[in-house]
């Protein structure tokens, strides 16, 4: 089950123009940068502490989510790539790991496309962003129109890990958790979790990429991940046992055994 880590939190914000992006650092290192998802689970999960013990984790929170304001001309990921390629250059970040996870893969991938000159690696952890096949295929299970027990057993290998008492949670939590919902809606929402030019753009990935994937992935299944992966050259995947759309929160440390001997 997940719940508040004790490594210190040290947070910030940058401004892009009109634009105020959150970020929070905890540990000390090499700097790696980690764009969570849309759940926002990764702050809590057991693995970021651990690779807080080497490394200074730099996340980004999007606009909407946290406590970054989301001005009405952000209507897409896109958008959102080219506010982080500017925070990366306004903080110095150069040849470091990007980690996107879920939501965050699909930014990451869209920021790669457009400039990965500041990636040493990137890592994408069941993302989202392409549409694999046709018109009528649902690529990506739809998280809003299914019921909330099902999508919990598509997102899990084991329910329990994903289990929140929220009500145990003090007010400012809830509002960010209500937030963090409200904004992955009015973005994602049309197109439904993918930028239909995304896929034509991949190509331009130099960076080493790795994406890793559960193998109970029920929201976006191994074969997505498979036909992902064969659109960005030399891209490799692995599949991590006994995990579903969130490796890293379920099994850790075969999650961060693929992750250091990747950037490593």
């Amino acid at each position: 089950m997940l719940g508040p880590l004790s490594t210190p939190v040290k947070s910030d914000f940058v401004e892009i123009g009109d634009v105020k992006i959150e970020i929070e650092r905890r540990g000390k290192g090499a700097p790696l940068l980690l764009l969570p998802g849309e759940d926002g689970l990764e702050v809590e999960a057991p693995f970021l502490e651990r690779l807080a013990r080497t490394r200074e984790v730099i996340l980004f929170w999007p606009p909407g989510f946290g406590r970054s304001n989301r001005p009405d001309w952000i209507t897409n990921m896109d958008d959102v790539a080219y506010i982080y390629l500017d925070v990366m250059a306004r903080l110095g970040l150069d040849n470091i790991p990007v980690v996107g996870c879920s939501l965050g893969g699909w930014i990451a991938a869209e920021m790669a496309t457009k400039n990965d000159a500041r990636f040493s690696h990137l890592a994408m952890v069941g993302a989202y962003g392409v549409k694999i096949g046709g018109p009528t295929d649902r690529d990506i299970a739809d998280i809003w129109a299914l019921h909330p027990d099902k999508v919990a057993s598509l997102k899990w290998r084991d329910r329990e890990n994903g289990k929140r008492d929220l009500s145990k949670r003090p007010d400012d939590e809830l509002y960010v958790i209500a937030r963090n919902i409200e904004s992955c809606a009015r973005l994602c929402w049309s197109p439904y979790m993918h930028n239909p030019k995304l896929a034509h753009r991949l190509h331009r990935i130099a960076a080493k990429t790795l994406l890793i994937w559960g193998a109970d992935d029920g929201i976006v299944a191994t074969d997505y991940a498979k036909a992902y992966a064969a659109m960005i050259s030399g891209a490799k995947l692995s599949i991590i046992a006994d995990a579903g759309h969130l490796p890293h929160v379920e099994q850790p440390d075969a999650f961060l055994n693929e992750l250091t001997a990747f950037i490593s």
